[in-house]
Parts: structure tokens; C-alpha cells; sequence
């Protein structure tokens, strides 16, 4: 891959950085991306299949009613993140959070109400994610985090986390199914599968733009595999804490990373750093 991806589009002769398209945003929509960032990724994934467990197990609404209901307050958040003028860290994440669980609950309506096969589910949603990098490309003419500072490219990079989640959901269910480690395991292998992205990045000079997607994919079966052994009962090889413990505790801990990062604004991008980067 050139690293063309992870660049801004040029600008159009005879126009400059100041007569630029006005909804230009100066600040980027999307916080760093530090090890704070994939921490609270990953619980938020955890979050994700915890949630859609409990709310599917006792509020009593069925998988296509929590679906529905989740979906509606995604649309919600969305709307006030979309509204925001630069990044917010009690949005953005929540907006991660409700995704997580919405990707998480379209794969299994698609695969426990619908009975398409996973190995079905996995290609369309792995297809679908490369439609949207290309259009997102040829559109925009950059796929860069640093650059997700218009309506547009807000809009292509939440769909593409979407089916990141959906596409992470099934792809695990479908190598859980085919080889059967054990919550705990399967958790082990997703890591080292980041691990050797993260290696891939920082040693090979793996492009970061692929890197960070792949790395998004896998944090979805990484998440899972945790919050099924922790709220799983003994005999089925979790740890029985149940899912309301289990979403409790992680929520909590989000929740703190958060606050952490949002108080001194930590993970806020350096808008000189991303100017030097973007040239």
C-alpha cells in the first residue's frame, strides 16, 4: 500500500488553505490515537456483546426490538456528534459504545433470526467495508484520521466503524465456531493477532491507515471473548460474574478513561502536529 492513502487531497489550482470549501471544520472529529484510545476501543467492544446479551436476555424485547431500540438512540448520538463543531470525548465514545452493540446485534439478527451462515454474513460484510473505503477514497481522496474534519468524511468514517463492528462480530463467531479455543483463549489469539498488526505498522512500515482498520476489526472478537468469559457461567468455561456485572464493571471503567482523558483533554489531536502531517 503508498502511503498516498493516509494523505490529504491536494488542493485545486489557484485555490488556497484559507479559500478552502467553508464546512471545513479546523478541528479534527476523531481523538488520538494512543494506547488510552484502543483500551477504551476494546471495552467499548466488550460493552458491545455484553449489552446486546442482556438486553436481548432481560429486557424482554427480543432481538429485533432491542435492535430497533439501540439503533433509534445510535441515530440519536450520531446527530449530536455530527453537531459538534470538534471532538468530544463523552460523545464520541458513546457513539462507539452504541455502535459496537448495533454492529453486534445487525450480525446476529442476520445469522439467529434470519439463519444466513456466518461464513455468508463474513464475506458480505467484508465486502461491504471495501465499498465503503473505495467511495470514501474516490470521493474524498484520502482515508487519513487526521482529516476526518467535514460532514462528509464524518459520515464515511462512522459507517465504516459500523461495519467494522458488524464484519469483527461475524468473522469471530465464524472462527469461534470453526475452532473451538475457549473464551480465553480465543481472547489470546485476537491479541496476538493485534500484536502482529502492531508490529507490522511500527517494524515493517505496514501503512497506518490499514493498520489502524485491521486493528478495529480485530478488537471487536478481542472485546467478545472478554466479556464472554468474565459474564459466562463456569460450566460453559467463563467465569460467571453474569452480564450485568460484567457491563457494570466496564462501563465503569470506561467511564473513568474518559473523564480522564476529557478533563485535560488528553487524546485532543494538536491541530499544529496534524497540519505537519497533512502537508
Amino acid at each position: 500500500m503508498t502511503y498516498e492513502l493516509a494523505e490529504t487531497p491536494e488542493v485545486e489550482p489557484g485555490t488556497s488553505a484559507s479559500t478552502r470549501p467553508s464546512h471545513r471544520l479546523r478541528w479534527n472529529k476523531v481523538p488520538e490515537v494512543t494506547a488510552c484510545f484502543w483500551i477504551i476501543k476494546v471495552l467499548c467492544t466488550t460493552i458491545g456483546e455484553s449489552a446486546a446479551d442482556l438486553l436481548d436476555e432481560k429486557a424482554g424485547l427480543g432481538l429485533t426490538g432491542v435492535s430497533v431500540l439501540m439503533s433509534a438512540l445510535l441515530a440519536v448520538v450520531l446527530v449530536v456528534q455530527f453537531r459538534t463543531q470538534a471532538y468530544r470525548a463523552g460523545v464520541y465514545w458513546l457513539a462507539v459504545a452504541l455502535s459496537s452493540v448495533v454492529g453486534t446485534l445487525i450480525s446476529d439478527n442476520l445469522t439467529d433470526d434470519m439463519g444466513v451462515p456466518l461464513g455468508t454474513t463474513t464475506a458480505v460484510f467484508a465486502v461491504l467495508l471495501v465499498v465503503v473505503f473505495v467511495v470514501w477514497y474516490r470521493r474524498e481522496r484520502t482515508l487519513s484520521l487526521h482529516s476526518i474534519d467535514t460532514t462528509s468524511r464524518e459520515a464515511y468514517y462512522w459507517l465504516a466503524i459500523l461495519v467494522t463492528f458488524a464484519l469483527g462480530t461475524a468473522g469471530g463467531d465464524l472462527v469461534s465456531e470453526r475452532v473451538d479455543l475457549g473464551y480465553w483463549l480465543s481472547a489470546v489469539q485476537c491479541a496476538l493477532a493485534i500484536a502482529a498488526v502492531a508490529i507490522a505498522h511500527f517494524a515493517l512500515g505496514l501503512d497506518a491507515v490499514w493498520s489502524f482498520w485491521i486493528a478495529c476489526i480485530l478488537t471487536r472478537p478481542l472485546g467478545a471473548s472478554i466479556g464472554d468469559y468474565l459474564s459466562q457461567p463456569t460450566g460453559d468455561g467463563g467465569l460467571g460474574f453474569g452480564t450485568v456485572v460484567a457491563s457494570g464493571v466496564f462501563l465503569a471503567v470506561i467511564l473513568g478513561l474518559v473523564v480522564y482523558l476529557a478533563m485535560p483533554r488528553k487524546d485532543v489531536a494538536d491541530p499544529a502536529r496534524v497540519a505537519r502531517q497533512a502537508a
